[in-house]
């Protein structure tokens, strides 16, 4: 029986649970009530999902527990068990979504089970708020500080949480915001681990919190996840893979997430093609995340969605402009944008301006291109994104290599491009 099937059969069965917004254990409960056994278990269903298992036997009643079509999950286990279909049989590829995609990302192992004794201490929903406030306080901590020095206590933060998930017996409201607020955690930490360099440990973190997040029923989060481990595939490059993952994460939140979400996920769709050197996508998707940040929303916006701004779009519109060469376009915006940008923001405003060195040189402005650039050279930020921008800034910069300040400034920093 071919693995990689019985992941799609998995990916395909869990995105119908949550469709009909049940958790694990619930459709495990209403499969017992169903066949009269009381043998099956979360863990069982959460072993279908994976794809270690084909639920032979309980087809037609997962059926009816999901309100789903028998014949399409007839269909899709006889392709995961290896089976010939007809022609006109539907596909896993046809009966999965664009979103479905994310599937093949949760982690091979559910870090997540909670312990077979499941008799640890009872907890209430007010450690679920005490954890949400210090995932927050690590975000507004990354807005000041780098990677390299953050990287070690939100790993640490995350250990903590998943070990109170799966130690702890709780109510299902309170599994459910403790499985949140590790899905947060675990972006955040995923982040923070990406700036400092540490990708695999980045991934790793996102492919948790992208398991945490759709075991709770957070599609916006499992965007939110997804479209922060596109942002660096993009980077690091997997820039194809970029593209779909994070057009799969906008599919996945779906249209009713919170325009500041969208906002966000359709930045992130205009980073990746523009780091694939599509530059019509990436346009249309910078003009559709405008539009999405200006349409009314109907409640509050994610707390991790806080920093999404107007200005906020406005950088990343010159950002795109930059590497599309376009630099007329990006000066005047990356200008205004750290004119007024909080100082204490150290990292932020050095990868700002590395952009704006790159455009500066590219409209032929190479002397101040090169006071920009010291000021990026010369701030001492923990971040392994800012010293690979300032690798790309320094070989930008030595097409100038002629003029006065760009030649001193080669002189004093050209070693970092051996780096």
């Amino acid at each position: 029986m071919s693995n990689e099937r019985r992941k799609q059969f998995g990916a395909y069965l869990a995105r119908l649970r949550r469709e009909a917004r049940k958790s694990q254990r619930q459709l495990a409960d209403q499969l017992c009530a169903l066949s009269g056994l009381s043998t099956l278990t979360r863990n069982e269903v959460s072993r279908w999902e994976r794809g270690e298992r084909v639920p032979d036997g309980w087809l037609l009643m997962i059926a009816q527990a999901l309100g789903a079509p028998a014949g399409d999950l007839e269909r899709a286990a006889s392709y995961a068990r290896g089976e010939p279909l007809p022609v006109e049989a539907l596909s896993p590829a046809e009966a999965l979504s664009p979103a479905e995609t994310l599937g093949q990302l949760l982690p091979p192992d559910d870090l997540l089970l909670p312990l077979e004794s499941g008799g640890g201490q009872r907890i209430a929903m007010d450690s679920v708020t005490s954890l949400a406030g210090r995932v927050h306080g690590l975000r507004l901590a990354d807005d000041v500080l780098a990677g390299g020095d953050l990287l070690a206590p939100a790993f640490r933060e995350l250990s903590s949480a998943v070990r109170l998930y799966r130690e702890s017996s709780h109510t299902e409201d309170v599994g459910r915001g403790l499985l949140i607020q590790i899905g947060e955690l675990a972006q955040i930490s995923g982040w923070i681990a990406s700036d400092a360099g540490h990708h695999d440990r980045a991934e790793k973190a996102y492919r948790l919190g992208i398991s945490a997040a759709r075991e709770a029923g957070d599609r916006a989060l499992v965007g939110h996840l997804a479209g922060s481990l596109a942002y660096q595939w993009s980077n690091i490059g997997r820039e194809q893979e970029g593209v779909d993952l994070a057009r799969a994460a906008l599919d996945e939140a779906g249209p009713d997430a919170h325009p500041k979400a969208r906002a966000l996920f359709y930045d992130r769709i205009a980073w990746t093609h523009t780091r694939a050197g599509e530059s019509q996508p990436a346009m249309r998707a910078l003009g559709e995340a405008h539009e999405a940040l200006s349409a009314e929303a109907s409640g509050e916006a994610p707390q991790w969605s806080y920093w999404v701004s107007d200005e906020e779009l406005s950088v990343m519109d010159a950002r795109v402009y930059t590497e599309l060469r376009r630099p007329l376009r990006a000066v005047p915006l990356l200008s205004s944008a750290l004119a007024g940008y909080d100082a204490t923001h150290a990292r932020e405003v050095a990868l700002y301006r590395s952009w704006l060195v790159v455009a500066l040189a590219d409209a032929n402005e190479p002397e101040q291109a090169a006071q920009e650039a010291r000021r990026v050279l010369s701030a001492e930020v923990a971040s392994e994104r800012t010293a690979e921008r300032s690798r790309v800034m320094l070989r930008h910069l030595q097409t100038h290599a002629d003029a006065p300040d760009v030649c001193s400034l080669l002189d004093d920093y050209g070693h970092l491009l051996a780096a």
